[in-house]
């Protein structure tokens, strides 16, 4: 088969795609044909050299895919040669084939086009994990994510808004509020004229961002707020302010998806199928795909996800 392959650390001319050796379903996996993949944040990281896989984990990026199931490992069941899936990984997705742990393979949403359904893994199972199994977002609460523009950030503003929340978000743009606010979310802050804090309190806020929003965040939680940073692109050390999660009561937890054990990977899939697929099959939640590139190109895919121009997700196809 061919896959990605990350020649050295650096630019996004480090990923050349190139012949390597077709991969062969351990006890407990499928091996997946893949029509589709989706460029994220850490395949980025990855690339830099910054977020090398996890141990056991392929090499190549990629950390979810689409595609039809073209061979079954021992002990598998539910699963038939040919069945359209998608899949959450931790790694491997930059490629023709990928062998995936069974517990986190997923039906392609009925109604849900197979190449588009690529980008939903990754983002809804970290929105789905964070904001609800961990932080409890309740209908009637109010939440906040950065990035609204983002593939994270669009899949998060239809799930709280179907679950009744009210959602707000920051973006970079009047183009970005306006596609938002079409997305369910009550208010768009732009980050650039505007500030956040000002339009809190929050219940939940889902963060990026890191270091740099780590005090405001903090300024804009309610009483009994939880903050959840999933990512560090604004640096990776902050100061935190015990005295004021102390006097709200509130709490911070950081917290990763690609390196946790494959039962906690497994629960959460089974949970998203539960929850979050039948808003994707109503149409009270959908895709949104900014663009396909194929993935022969995919340096070309990494620069526009580094222009952040993009809404939604940008997607590679084999």
């Amino acid at each position: 088969m061919r896959a990605i392959v990350i020649r050295e650390p650096g630019d996004p001319d480090a990923l050349e795609w190139k012949q390597v050796p077709d991969p062969v379903a351990a006890s407990g996996e499928v091996v997946v044909d893949v029509a589709a993949s989706a460029v994220n944040r850490a395949d980025v990281m990855q690339r830099m050299g910054f977020y090398p896989p996890p141990p056991g984990a392929s090499e190549y990026p990629g950390l979810e895919v689409s595609g039809r199931i073209a061979e079954i490992g021992e002990g598998v069941t539910g699963w038939n040669v040919g069945d359209e899936v998608c899949a959450l990984l931790a790694g491997g997705g930059y490629a023709e084939k990928v062998a995936i742990p069974a517990g986190q393979v997923l039906p392609v949403p009925r109604g849900v086009d197979l190449v588009e359904a690529a980008g939903l893994p990754e983002v809804v199972c970290t929105v789905w994990s964070n904001v609800f199994m961990l932080a409890g977002l309740d209908a009637g609460e109010t939440f906040l994510v950065h990035g609204g523009g983002s593939g994270i950030g669009t899949m998060a503003i239809q799930i709280a808004h179907a679950r009744g929340a009210r959602v707000l978000c920051t973006v970079g743009s009047p183009e970005k509020a306006e596609r938002c606010v079409a997305l369910g979310a009550d208010e768009a802050v732009n980050y650039k004229t505007d500030d956040f804090v000002e339009h809190g309190p929050y219940d939940v806020i889902l963060d990026n961002m890191g270091a740099k929003y780590l005090p405001r965040n903090i300024d804009a939680l309610g009483a009994g707020g939880r903050l959840v940073v999933i990512g560090m692109q604004g640096g990776a050390k902050g100061e935190l302010d015990l005295g004021k999660l102390l006097s709200k009561r509130a709490s911070v937890h950081a917290t990763g998806l690609r390196s946790r054990p494959l039962d906690e990977k497994a629960e959460i899939v089974a949970s998203v199928r539960e929850h979050v697929w039948p808003l994707l099959e109503s149409g009270d939640v959908r895709t949104v795909t900014d663009q396909a590139v194929p993935m022969a190109d995919a340096p070309r895919a990494h620069r526009l996800l580094e222009e952040s121009g993009h809404v939604g997700k940008i997607l590679l196809t084999v």
